[in-house]
């Protein structure tokens, strides 16, 4: 064979490599476990959450379970994710063997957070890997019922780390949430290797509390002015269920003893002076 049709087998034999390239385990593995990822979440990793609704529609869209849960990546992206992935396919990165998680949803396994709160996801890794992660959120008013788009996601990410330590097998990444979001949203993670050509993804459902609901929730309850007016003798009813455990367990004791101190000797001045009573009325012999 000449070098002509050596170069020419090779350059069409190139895209069949690359495909198989890209199908096949690489060296760094990962998936965000906490807040966790739908891929995670409906894996054998996910137990009790594998067997959600959501989770069993994912795997029977799919064709087949997840058991390569920590390596949807796609190589040589370069940061042109949105060049690359289609609208809609975000969660499988446009990968067919992963096309369950791109199901629009409002039951997936979802993680509870708190609008501007510090969040520490945890990113769990084989081996150690330069690169960044890029955290977006989607944007409030997001529907979960709807395939999820490049445009539910703000430009630019509300976080973005480099080269995190990967410490007991994980990367935790350290960041402050937006809070201006409420109700159900989708973290979406990038993690984009500058010590190999691949970039995962992963699409983590959420869940952020009402603030008004939240502020509800804080407030101290106390009787309203027309109860006080109306029972002024009453005595104060005992704690609710609002009161924290902690506060009732562990209450000093000391304040009811010198009570029941009162207490006794007044039942010994009035048992006193009944008697002093009956001996000045009882008849002189």
């Amino acid at each position: 064979m000449t070098r002509t049709h050596a170069r020419r087998a090779a350059a069409a034999a190139a895209p069949v490599l690359l495909a198989l390239w890209s199908a096949t385990p690489a060296a760094a593995h990962g998936a965000a476990t906490d807040p966790v990822s739908r891929v995670t979440a409906c894996s054998a990793e996910g137990k009790s959450a594998a067997r959600s609704a959501a989770c069993r529609a994912a795997v029977a869209a799919n064709g087949a379970p997840f058991t390569a849960w920590d390596n949807l990546r796609i190589a040589n992206v370069n940061g042109r994710d949105r060049q690359t992935i289609p609208d809609g396919q975000l969660c499988s990165g446009g990968l067919p063997d992963y096309r369950g998680l791109d199901l629009p949803r409002s039951d997936w396994p979802s993680t509870r957070l708190t609008p501007g709160a510090t969040l520490t996801m945890r990113y769990v890794s084989t081996i150690p890997h330069t690169g960044s992660f890029r955290l977006y959120l989607t944007e409030q008013g997001y529907d979960p019922t709807r395939p999820l788009t490049w445009s539910d996601l703000p430009e630019r990410p509300f976080a973005e780390v480099r080269d995190p330590a990967l410490t007991d097998g994980a990367y935790r990444i350290r960041a402050t949430l937006p809070a201006d979001r409420t109700g159900r949203h989708v973290l979406y993670t990038v993690w984009q290797n500058s010590s190999t050509p691949d970039t995962y993804y992963s699409c983590s459902d959420v869940v952020f509390p009402a603030k008004e609901a939240a502020k509800e929730t804080a407030k101290p309850t106390s009787p309203s002015p027309a109860s006080r007016a109306t029972s002024p003798a009453s005595p104060t009813p005992p704690p609710t269920d609002a009161t924290p455990a902690a506060s009732t367990a562990g209450s000093d004791p000391g304040p009811s003893t010198p009570l029941l101190a009162g207490g006794a000797a007044a039942v010994l001045v009035l048992a006193g002076g009944a008697a002093l009573v009956r001996r000045l009325r009882r008849p002189h012999s």
